[in-house]
């Protein structure tokens, strides 16, 4: 037990504090088709019964030492001239995902509570909406807290699909217009930006940065050459009769093998109370080992008139109001503490 206390005053002792740290995130092309297996069958890929998304591993998903990377889905909306068309595949799951991601991310608009449609702006007022869109869910292992404003970038192949590979150009959506205090907008989902290619003035879709989840239009393959809506986008089939004559998992399939690569910053946020610990010059000068004193004297001094006394300070102990302990911090190194100094002993607690 402490021989004494000293209080900490709540307004001048304690402080917060909240450091963000980031890391970067590269995710390639090979990584989500043809490093396990033969594209579309690859080992690390995850189809379910259900047949609403498709979730990608960085190691085939029956390993041990597998961690899911991200989830694919496509929706689009009812009003899309892609619902009611011919030979219709999961019509009723393509809608439900695009207005379930609607209601979840945007939220509702109007009195009759109509739901809200991704747009390529940020201004929600109806207009330039992406009615047909992949939907691409990180995991929480990559986007930690959320994804750092500014930091996203996605490559696309825009060239025709021929014998399991992608022939042609590229595109790149990047998020660069945003930051911290500009460019986004918040919703009932966070705060999300949109995703442009600079060079060829287009959007390719937008990103949801606290729930890390990125929408791409299907019109985000085209480049200033021209659009694959009539060219082979998967399969020999255009992505208008991929989105409506294709089962989810093969319009994720096609989206696998049209990735170049994806990079981004994720964000850890680290809130921290500091206490700053005082020890006056009067006090804590005697230890509270029993060994310390022998027949009322400084076991280690000869002379305990000519020399004040003296103890090193190697633990601090942070107790309640009942004096109960709650936390230990130990010291790197003792300090030497005696009536002639004062220390201040920072402690920091993280959570």
């Amino acid at each position: 037990m402490p021989i004494n206390y000293e209080p900490i005053n709540g307004q001048t002792d304690v402080a917060t504090t909240r450091t963000l740290l980031h890391e970067v995130i590269p995710l390639t092309g090979t990584i989500v088709s043809g490093t396990y297996g033969t594209f579309p069958n690859d080992n690390n890929v995850k189809n379910y019964n259900h047949g609403q998304f498709q979730s990608v591993y960085d190691y085939p998903y029956l390993s041990s030492s597998a961690n899911h990377i991200f989830d694919i889905a496509i929706g689009y909306d009812e009003g899309s001239s892609y619902s009611g068309s011919a030979n219709t595949v999961q019509q009723k799951k393509k809608i439900n995902m695009y207005n379930q991601m609607s209601q979840v991310l945007l939220g509702y608009t109007g009195s009759a509570n109509t739901v809200r449609k991704f747009e390529s702006d940020l201004t929600l007022d109806g207009t330039n909406a992406m009615n047909e869109v992949y939907f691409i869910n990180f995991s929480r292992l990559l986007t930690k807290d959320q994804i750092k404003k500014g930091s996203v970038s996605i490559t696309l192949l825009t060239g025709a699909y021929s014998s399991n590979n992608v022939e042609g150009g590229t595109i790149t959506y990047t998020d660069a217009n945003a930051s911290e205090t500009q460019g986004t907008l918040n919703t009932v989902g966070g705060d999300y930006g949109v995703l442009l290619d600079t060079t060829n003035n287009l959007t390719g879709g937008i990103v949801f940065y606290q729930a890390g989840i990125m929408v791409l239009t299907a019109s985000a393959f085209s480049s200033s050459a021209g659009t694959l809506a009539d060219a082979n986008f998967f399969d020999g089939q255009t992505i208008s009769q991929l989105f409506t004559g294709s089962a989810i998992s093969g319009a994720c399939d096609a989206l696998r093998q049209r990735i170049g690569n994806i990079q981004f910053n994720n964000t850890t946020e680290i809130n921290s109370t500091v206490y700053f610990c005082r020890a006056p010059h009067n006090k804590f000068n005697y230890s509270s080992n029993p060994t310390y004193l022998s027949s009322s004297s400084i076991r280690v001094k000869n002379n305990t008139r000519s020399n004040p006394p003296i103890s090193y300070i190697t633990t601090i102990g942070l107790y309640n109001s009942s004096n109960e302990l709650l936390a230990v911090a130990k010291l790197s190194e003792p300090l030497r503490k005696d009536p002639t100094n004062e220390l201040t002993l920072r402690v920091r607690l993280d959570y």
